[in-house]
């Protein structure tokens, strides 16, 4: 915080004489800087100010490079008897991680030790006798995914299934790119079908005869879970 501090003070003088000139972008960044200078000498991090700005001032806090600014997530390790439901320690740190707009994941790194070693039936049967319904590393996964607003997409074929991370609210050409850059470039359409039916039904060809199949255009958000199938142009 302090670093942050240091550096935007340096910086908010001229700042301010450039939009007394009226510099379009100093004016819009003024008033971002003063809060999150505010913030910081409370001792909070800057990346607060995400839930009560806009869409171009979010821009303009994330142009400002502030270590404060980006997310965190905290891992406590605890020992096997913590581990469902950890401990005062793991409780304080919950707190300040709330309190900062962070994450926490309390993990036994030992559990996890032994997990890794187990067949997936063993493991589970070994999760369940400690009161534990999942991996931390799992839940670590999904907590990072939950910080980072991140989704994933999948793509199958008789070959292997590959599954592909995208930022929540892609549309369908950019989530093609994250595949190759020639599938956004020559995007036609996306072959869909939701994660629920393809499991559920069996797979493409009963999920595409149950009519749970179907093609989206370029304006299409992907859903997380997607299965799809993108045709293009070469």
């Amino acid at each position: 915080m302090l670093a942050d501090l240091e550096s935007l003070e340096r910086r908010v003088e001229q700042t301010r004489k450039r939009a007394t000139g009226k510099d379009k972008e100093s004016m819009a960044q003024l008033p971002v800087m003063e809060a999150v200078i505010k913030l910081l000498q409370d001792g909070k991090p800057a990346r607060l100010l995400l839930k009560t700005l806009g869409a171009d001032e979010i821009a303009v806090l994330r142009g400002l490079n502030l270590l404060t600014s980006h997310p965190v997530l905290y891992v406590c390790n605890v020992a096997e008897a913590d581990a469902a439901t950890g401990n005062e320690h793991t409780a304080a740190v919950e707190k300040m991680a709330a309190e900062q707009g962070a994450e926490c994941v309390v993990i036994s790194a030992a559990i996890e030790a032994e997990v890794a070693q187990l067949p997936d039936e063993e493991a589970k049967e070994f999760l369940e006798a400690l009161g534990l319904h999942e991996a931390g590393l799992d839940r670590l996964i999904r907590a990072g995914y939950h910080l980072l607003d991140l989704i994933t997409y999948f793509t199958v074929g008789p070959k292997e299934t590959r599954a592909w991370t995208i930022v929540r609210g892609t549309k369908a050409p950019q989530a093609a790119g994250v595949i190759h850059t020639d599938f956004e470039r020559g995007f036609i359409r996306a072959f869909t079908i939701g994660y629920d039916d393809f499991v559920t039904l069996g797979g493409e060809v009963p999920a595409k005869e149950a009519g749970k199949a179907r093609d989206e255009g370029k304006e299409y958000v992907v859903q997380d879970g997607d299965v799809i199938h993108f045709r293009f142009n070469t």
